[in-house]
Order: structure tokens, then C-alpha cells, then sequence
């Protein structure tokens, strides 16, 4: 009976011995893959590209994919071609609308037949050359006198920044064989609604740089964005101090710049998140003081209307002051988004300044 006894107890330790065992190997798997895990994520960059409409910020995006993943696929390139004629096309519209608020009137009326055409523009099919009806009208009115004024009329003329760009190169462009370079991606312009994501590699880290919409109804969508931020680039376009939103023709775009930073800044989302301000567009911003004074749009600037190296120094004090947090700086950089040198250059030090604010986080 005491033998009984006592192989019932042998067998159900050797049960529980067994079952121990299993359990024990299963948990160093789960907590090998939790390290590895772990050491992933640490080795994982994720950027916030924020600021307002028209800032450069899916330049920037682009830019990455130029610099880090061999450029853009067959299919991204088609869909860029597809939207540089409605590039075309719309700055073109605008042009004449503005035309008429300005009342600068064509130079050539016969020309007025050639509006028409423009108004009509279509959108076009997968691999359907531009319309080479259109080639003629635009270029007759690209070279009418009353368009060329309306575009030199300066800080009135808020026309589209790559309009001067593609009407250089329509020949170019109306090409039956005509596929977009590199810079023409850079400088078509497209909204953003919702949420971009580009990922790449750089120094054995990961990164994922996210592109949201600037507009003021995209910005609800940011909010999901938000966790576990490694750092945030906010882009203002410094050439926008005497423009108006696109959104809200009663706002500055550079106040709007202010306003959203300084709730970026402090927010309570990015209290450890490095901040990494890109002043964009230093190559407008250059051409537009010659002809539009900061200091009527800005009455607290005291240095010399003409003078590059004051006026952005100033902006970038006005961007700095808004930081509450006195353990926190804030690293700007003047930027040109569309000049690729410039922003590998600009980047390499960004990616600096990620790897040595984060070393405690980061596993090398």
C-alpha cells in the first residue's frame, strides 16, 4: 500500500517537474522575443512632419525618397505627371482670376479666345500624353503682357511657386514621351489630406517620417500620430509673412506659423520630444523682401527691410520665444525643400541630433 502510495506521489512530481520545465522554456522564448522586440523598437525613429498648409512639408517627403529609397516608381511617377498638368492648368486659371481682382486687363484681347481652352482643361488617362491643343493657348497667353504683369506684381500675385518653373519648360512637358524628373516631382504640388508615411534606413536606425495635412481641417487627424514620437519637424515657410492662408484670406500665413508652433512646442504630447524647426523657402523668402517690407507686417522688426540675414534671424527669434520649457531647445535650420544637396545636408545633422538626444533609448 506504501508502495502504491508512495509511486502515485513519484509520478505526480515527475508530472509537475515536466509541466515546470515546458513552462520555463516558453517563457525564456516569450522574453527573448520580448527583447528582441525591445531592441527593435529601440533602433525604430519615428518623425512628425508638422506646420501649416504650403510649408514644404511633402517636399520634404519627397526629398527622402530621393535620398534614401532610389527615388519614385513607375506608378508614383505617372500620378505626379497626371498632376503637373493640373498644375499647369490651375495656376494658369488662377493667374486669370486674379487678373480680373487686380484689373490688369490682357494685352492681347484676341488672346481672350485661348481662356476658354484653359477653363476647360481635362484630367487625364493613365499614360495619355498632355493635350497638345493646349500647348499653344498656354504658351500664347504665358507670354501675353497683361499675364507676365499680374506675375510680377509681387506679394499681390499669390500665385503658385512652381507656376514660373513649369511654363520655363512646357515644350518639355507637352513631350508625347515626357516623364517627370526628379525636380518636377519635387516642385508639383499636390494637398495632403490624411496621414503620409515614408520609412527608411540611415545609420542602422529605422525611421518612419509621417506627413500629415497642414490645412486647419486636417489637423483633427494629427492627434493619432502623437505616440512615442522621437521628434517632431515643424516647417514654416518664412516667405509667407505677407501672405494670406489659402484656407482663410484673412490670415497671415506666418502668424498662423506662430500660433500652431507655439501649441506644438508645449504641447503636453512633446515635453521629451526633440523640436527641429525648418525655416522653408529661404530662396522666395530672398527675392520677396526686395519688394514687400517685413516690417509692415510685422511692426517690431527693426532691422533693415533688404537685409536676409536680419529678417530670418528675426523670424526665427519670433519661432524660439514661443519655447516655455527651459530645458528644451529648439534647432532650426534655414531650408530650400526642393534643393536635394541642401537637405541631405540638413537631414544629416537632424539625424545627429536624434541619435544624441535619444542615446538612452537607443541601442547602437
Amino acid at each position: 500500500m506504501g508502495c502504491s502510495s508512495s509511486s502515485e506521489a513519484s509520478g505526480g512530481a515527475g508530472g509537475v517537474g515536466a509541466a515546470s520545465e515546458e513552462e520555463v522554456k516558453q517563457s525564456r522564448t516569450i522574453d527573448k522575443i520580448l527583447r528582441e522586440e525591445e531592441k527593435w523598437l529601440a533602433k525604430e525613429v519615428k518623425m512628425l512632419l508638422l506646420g501649416p498648409g504650403s510649408s514644404g512639408k511633402s517636399t520634404i517627403l519627397k526629398q527622402m525618397k530621393v535620398i534614401h529609397l532610389k527615388g519614385f516608381t513607375r506608378d508614383e511617377l505617372e500620378a505626379y505627371r497626371q498632376q503637373i498638368f493640373r498644375n499647369v492648368c490651375e495656376a494658369m486659371q488662377m493667374c486669370l482670376v486674379l487678373m480680373t481682382e487686380l484689373d490688369i486687363p490682357l494685352d492681347n484681347e484676341s488672346n481672350r479666345r485661348h481662356v476658354l481652352m484653359v477653363d476647360e482643361s481635362p484630367d487625364l488617362r493613365d499614360r495619355e500624353p498632355f493635350p497638345t491643343k493646349y500647348l499653344e493657348s498656354l504658351r500664347i497667353l504665358w507670354r501675353d503682357g497683361g499675364v507676365q504683369a499680374c506675375v510680377q506684381r509681387g506679394k499681390e500675385a499669390s500665385l503658385p511657386e512652381n507656376m514660373v518653373y513649369f511654363y520655363s519648360h512646357l515644350d518639355r512637358l507637352f513631350s508625347p514621351e515626357y516623364s517627370p524628373t526628379e525636380q518636377d516631382v519635387l516642385r508639383c504640388r499636390q494637398k495632403t489630406t490624411g496621414i503620409s508615411e515614408t520609412m527608411f534606413k540611415s545609420a542602422d536606425l529605422q525611421y518612419r517620417l509621417f506627413d500629415v495635412g497642414g490645412q486647419r481641417s486636417e489637423r483633427k487627424k494629427w492627434i493619432h500620430c502623437f505616440e512615442n514620437v522621437t521628434a517632431v519637424l515643424f516647417l514654416a515657410a518664412v516667405s509667407g509673412y505677407d501672405q494670406a492662408l489659402l484656407e482663410d484670406k484673412d490670415s497671415n500665413q506666418m502668424q498662423e506659423a506662430l500660433m500652431l508652433f507655439d501649441s506644438i512646442c508645449n504641447s503636453q504630447w512633446f515635453v521629451k520630444t526633440s523640436i527641429i524647426l525648418f525655416l522653408n523657402k529661404v530662396d522666395i523668402f530672398k527675392e520677396r523682401i526686395l519688394v514687400s517690407s517685413v516690417r509692415a507686417y510685422f511692426p517690431d522688426y527693426e532691422g533693415d527691410d533688404t537685409d536676409y540675414n536680419a529678417a530670418r534671424e528675426y523670424f526665427k527669434s519670433r519661432f524660439t520665444r514661443l519655447n516655455r520649457s527651459q530645458s528644451k531647445e529648439i534647432y532650426t535650420n534655414y531650408t530650400t525643400a526642393i534643393d536635394t544637396n541642401l537637405i541631405k545636408v540638413v537631414m544629416a545633422s537632424v539625424y545627429d541630433i536624434i541619435v544624441t538626444r535619444n542615446l538612452n533609448d537607443i541601442i547602437l
